[in-house]
């Protein structure tokens, strides 16, 4: 298979190159103009420069594609409502209008995060309707979902949408930011830390991404992509805190977290002021996103091939090896 795959450097986009070229298939990896794209070459991956919101600048990017997985997205936990939508939707709209004509699948990296992060989500399916709750990345993500269907459905092009849980691994946003905010000062737990982490293995989820988007059942479906690990945000915190000498302090209630989380919003955002804390972190953190990934099991036969302790060691080892 020819396969395209924009947000190629990112920290899931790279991992899915390297697998799928790893199984044999001929990947091209969109990046924007001054992206490193040294180590993606290095494991037989074709470069192609592009920006999802400068539309010119897709030509011929899906030339020649069967499969184009769009995974390119705004994944820092602020920012504007025009930040977001800039990259989110009209980049979800360029992606498609390059790619029609050239590819026969189109596979959307959605996020659990569509179903609104402001209350419990175990137990959800992909039946459940999505909701907006008012957090730009959220919200962005149900309207790119909803564009994707209809282009899709308008234009004959087949597509498959996937909903991850809290991405992690080594160097991830749930590994390094953390990290980072345990060293900028007291880093409070929330509701007690006894929310699950509710966490799928970058590994697991990218052999999850493929099968759906190379099985034919997988054409107009969605999928959720989660694994059964026991970690609470409590354990996972104390855990990597303690590898480099740090522990959580303090306690918020998820209300008063998320109010503080809008306020900081509101006030430093317009700024251009990164925000101490953002009612992303405080719903993926506060809320139980334990999501269930049953069709993708019974549909797909995915299965998580890395344990909870595999995934902790690893991690643990890129913390010693790289981070510190």
């Amino acid at each position: 298979m020819n396969i395209l795959i924009t947000g190629a450097a990112g920290f899931i986009g790279s991992h899915l190159a390297r697998e799928l070229a790893h199984q044999g298939h001929r990947v091209r990896g969109l990046l924007m103009p001054r992206e490193d794209g040294q180590t993606l070459e290095a494991s037989g991956i074709e470069i192609v420069r592009g920006d999802l919101t400068a539309p010119d600048t897709l030509a011929g990017a899906a030339e020649d594609i069967d499969i184009v997985f769009h995974l390119a997205a705004r994944t820092i936990d602020w920012g504007t409502r025009k930040q977001f939508e800039a990259i989110m939707v009209d980049g979800t709209r360029n992606i498609l209008q390059a790619s029609k004509g050239h590819t026969s699948r189109f596979v959307y990296c959605s996020s659990v995060a569509a179903y609104g992060l402001d209350r419990d989500l175990a137990g959800f399916d992909e039946d459940r309707a999505t909701r907006m709750c008012g957090v730009p990345y959220c919200d962005t993500k149900i309207i790119a979902e909803n564009l994707v269907k209809q282009y899709c459905g308008a234009n004959g092009l087949a597509y498959t949408i996937v909903r991850p849980a809290n991405v992690f691994g080594p160097g991830s946003v749930w590994v390094k930011e953390m990290l980072d905010a345990f060293r900028r000062g007291p880093l409070p737990l929330i509701d007690k830390g006894r929310v699950p982490g509710a966490f799928v293995y970058v590994d697991n989820l990218v052999r999850g991404m493929i099968l759906a988007g190379l099985a034919d059942i997988a054409a107009g479906r969605t999928y959720l992509f989660r694994d059964d690990y026991p970690i609470t945000w409590g354990e996972y915190l104390r855990t990597i805190g303690g590898w480099i000498g740090k522990t959580p302090r303090g306690n918020l209630s998820f209300r008063m977290a998320w109010t503080l989380g809008a306020v900081c919003e509101a006030l430093l955002t317009p700024l251009g002021i990164r925000p101490p804390l953002t009612r992303l972190s405080v719903g993926v953190m506060g809320k139980d996103l334990s999501v269930d990934a049953g069709r993708a099991r019974r549909e797909l036969g995915w299965k998580s091939r890395i344990s909870q302790d595999q995934a902790m060691q690893r991690i643990k080892e890129w913390v010693e090896s790289d981070y510190l």
